[in-house]
């Protein structure tokens, strides 16, 4: 069975949220919020198990800028300098599910 792919992303300020759709028909809200305080990079997730930071105070947080990785993923620039997370587009399927 094929992955999901990612038919559109669309960025949203007036309800700080992407709203993302997949191929499979699924489509995703996920809040700024969720996708910085969740971001895969090594600054919040930490170099192994069990090193995951928490993060807080974000929940004003805007997304600036997004550029494209390749055909795999997208990152994320977010207005309080975090740009260090490449979201994966079995990661923001991951963390669509995991929001509903």
């Amino acid at each position: 069975m094929a992955r999901p792919w990612p038919e559109q992303l669309r960025f949203s300020r007036a309800d700080k949220a992407l709203h993302v759709a997949f191929d499979d028909g699924k489509r995703f809200a996920i809040p700024f919020e969720t996708l910085r305080v969740e971001s895969p990079s090594a600054e919040v997730q930490g170099h192994g198990p069990g090193e995951k930071r928490l993060v807080t105070g974000k929940e004003n947080v805007l997304v600036t800028a997004a550029e494209p990785v390749g055909r795999y993923a997208v990152r994320l620039v977010f207005d309080d300098g975090h740009d260090s997370g490449l979201f994966t587009w079995d990661y923001l399927y991951a963390l669509g599910e995991s929001a509903h």
